[in-house]
């Protein structure tokens, strides 16, 4: 998986993750790829800084946070309906899924496999893997995508 900071054309920035660089270009080029605040479909990838981490740092450095850039709360109205109304849609998806999916839990990557390889019959299924774990699947083609992780469930 990667995540690209992104920027649609009304300057609006927002992140995506794609399964690597080659589909996000062909989503881009299918138009697939919309700014979640106002649908453009004119994205292109912001400048972005690469965590780069030595084999020596991995074992003692602590988990890298899900996203490096920091901003301070929005000061227009319209900015903080626009991310509300994000938040929203964001929950509503979330909420749709654990809704209409199993929680496999931590068995998640051994189900989505066996899915993949026709063992089991097909069903929409959530749960735990590690990035280890999601990265393999990815390596085996198995289609995976992260749930959206909103302020309030840190909370």
């Amino acid at each position: 998986m990667i995540r690209y900071n992104l920027r649609c054309d009304k300057g609006h920035a927002f992140e995506s993750w794609f399964q690597s660089s080659s589909a996000y270009e062909s989503q881009e080029k299918r138009k697939l790829v919309n700014c979640p605040a106002c649908g453009s479909a004119k994205v292109e990838r912001a400048i972005m800084a690469p965590q780069i981490v030595s084999k020596k740092g991995r074992e003692s450095a602590p988990p890298a946070p899900a996203s490096t850039e920091v901003a301070a709360p929005a000061s227009t109205p319209l900015l903080m309906a626009q991310e509300r109304e994000l938040r929203a849609k964001l929950k509503e998806l979330r909420d749709h899924i654990v809704k209409n999916a199993d929680n496999v839990g931590e068995r998640f990557p051994n189900e989505a496999r066996k899915m993949h390889y026709g063992d089991i019959e097909h069903r929409p299924i959530y749960g735990e893997a590690s990035p280890e774990e999601a990265r393999s699947l990815i390596e085996e083609g198995v289609e995976v995508s992260p749930l959206p992780v909103l302020p309030d469930d840190r909370n």
